[in-house]
């Protein structure tokens, strides 16, 4: 048995603005996948990953989300397991592809993606996957399950304003570009929105956020899908410096240098993917060599060609 493929996913805005009802932008990321499987043959990986669908399992029985858990049972008892390429705690999806695809297969009463998918649909879905994805992070907004369930790229206005939307077709090889930086190290969401919840109660930081960090969230969300890449990189440039200047927890000690200097040459714009904390960090650049240059140390994942 195998089941159908489910998208890692980028949240290009929006990472912790989304907490305070900042707008948000999330996109597939077919680059990786996972599918559900039942093994011909166990290995380490299949074992490990069954292993977290029988504690997911208990935990789905003590939630009031309508899941057939007798299948899901003895699926598992069977060897199911997660098939996944998409890096664990990188802040791509991982946990979202996985969620997606056990409500695809064992949910009663699906929504499906060919449904019209009203808003109150999607609030639905988007809440529904909250609990669910709560399991691996501690708290989810359900954000990444809905990307890559619906696989398209989705909106958010506020928490009870989301839709699907169209983006700005890419170019086949633009100069610039979206890209992902590997940071050499996993992380785990709930320490990093921890530390965030806790820096919320300075009023001081509070103001930031709500002031300058979620005002240019939004810009950028506009600018993104109107195609104004002028105001794009302009409005990234002063978020990324923000992010900088308030959330430096998130960031690894050692991009503290590389963050600024693409700040100060305006060769490129780093800025958080998901939480932060290691995994991946997303970068926005006008010239992909020029930043290619710049972070040659690196391993860069081009993600989206202006």
């Amino acid at each position: 048995m195998k089941g159908p493929l489910f998208y890692s996913k980028i949240l290009l805005f929006g990472e912790y603005g989304i907490i305070e009802d900042s707008k948000g932008l999330s996109i597939p990321y077919n680059f990786y996948k996972g599918a559900l499987k039942i093994p011909n043959k166990t290995n380490s990986i299949s074992i490990d990953s069954n292993d977290i669908l029988k504690g997911f399992l208990k935990y789905l029985k003590s939630s009031k989300i309508r899941i057939d858990l007798d299948k899901f049972s003895s699926d598992i008892d069977r060897g199911l397991y997660f098939d996944s390429s998409i890096p664990e705690r990188y802040g791509i999806g991982s946990s979202g592809a996985l969620v997606a695809a056990i409500y695809d297969k064992y949910a009663f009463e699906k929504i499906t993606v060919l449904e019209n998918l009203t808003r109150d649909k999607l609030l639905k879905l988007k809440n529904i996957f909250s609990i669910m994805e709560s399991y691996f992070h501690g708290k989810s907004s359900g954000l990444d399950p809905l990307n890559s369930y619906l696989s398209i790229p989705i909106l958010i206005n506020s928490k009870k304003d989301i839709k699907v939307t169209g983006i700005p077709s890419q170019k086949s090889m633009g100069n610039g570009a979206v890209f992902l930086m590997d940071s050499g190290r996993a992380s785990s969401t709930a320490p990093m929105v921890n530390i965030f919840m806790e820096k919320m109660k300075k009023d001081g930081f509070r103001k930031i956020i709500n002031e300058k960090f979620i005002k240019h969230t939004n810009l950028c969300v506009d600018n993104f899908l109107n195609g104004d890449l002028s105001a794009l990189f302009n409005n990234t440039k002063r978020l990324s410096k923000i992010v900088l200047d308030n959330f430096k927890p998130m960031i690894p000690n050692e991009f503290h240098g590389l963050w600024k200097k693409g700040i100060e040459n305006d060769s490129y714009f780093l800025k958080l993917c998901g939480s932060g904390g290691g995994g991946y960090i997303l970068g926005f650049t006008e010239n992909l060599e020029t930043a290619k240059k710049q972070l040659s140390d690196h391993k860069l994942e081009v993600v989206y060609y202006f």
